[in-house]
C-alpha cells in the first residue's frame, strides 16, 4: 500500500457508535462469499460492545473518510493464546493493503497483551483470507473438511511493519 492509501485509512478501536455500520459490513462479506446470510449464526455482532469490549476483548475498525470499511478482532483464550475474529474488509477497498493493517495491528495489540500465539480459523475454499493470514506469517495447523486453523507464534522478533 502506497503511504499516501496508508494516511486514508484510520485504524482505531470499535465505539458504540460504529455497532450498525460493523455489523453490516461483516454480515456484507459473509453474504458475498456464502451467497446468503443466517443472521442467527452471527449473534455475537447484535451487540458487539457487550460481546467483545465488555468482556475484554479488542475490537477495531477502519474507517476511510468516515465511513467504515473494515473491522477485526481479538479474542484472549486460554493463558497466552489469542483468537483472531471478524476480520472483514469492504468490497471496494480489498487489495488495498487494509487487511493485512489490521491484522498487523491486532498482532501488535497481541504482542502487547504479552500472548505468545495468535490463532485464526477460516473456510477452506476461502483463498483470500487464507491467502491474507499465510502472508502476514500464520501456518497451518489443523484442517477439517469445511475449515483451516492457522497459527502464528509471537514469541520471536516482532516482524510487523509500522
Amino acid at each position: 500500500m502506497s503511504s499516501d492509501a496508508q494516511r486514508m485509512f484510520r485504524i482505531r478501536p470499535f465505539v458504540s457508535a460504529d455497532q450498525e455500520a460493523a455489523r453490516q459490513l461483516i454480515l456484507q462479506g459473509l453474504g458475498e462469499h456464502f451467497g446468503f446470510i443466517d443472521e442467527s449464526y452471527n449473534p455475537d455482532l447484535n451487540d458487539i460492545t457487550a460481546s467483545y469490549l465488555a468482556a475484554g476483548q479488542v475490537f477495531l475498525v477502519a474507517e476511510l473518510d468516515g465511513v467504515l470499511v473494515g473491522t477485526g478482532a481479538l479474542l484472549m483464550e486460554a493463558e497466552g493464546m489469542g483468537r483472531m475474529v471478524r476480520v472483514s474488509v469492504s468490497r471496494e477497498q480489498r487489495g488495498q493493503g487494509l487487511g493485512r493493517a489490521l491484522v498487523e495491528q491486532l498482532l501488535r495489540l497481541a504482542r502487547a497483551r504479552r500472548l505468545r500465539r495468535v490463532v485464526v480459523e477460516t473456510n477452506c475454499d476461502w483463498a483470500d483470507a487464507i491467502g491474507l493470514y499465510r502472508r502476514c506469517g500464520f501456518s497451518e495447523y489443523a484442517q477439517d473438511e469445511t475449515s483451516i486453523h492457522l497459527a502464528l507464534d509471537l514469541s520471536g522478533p516482532d516482524t510487523t511493519t509500522s
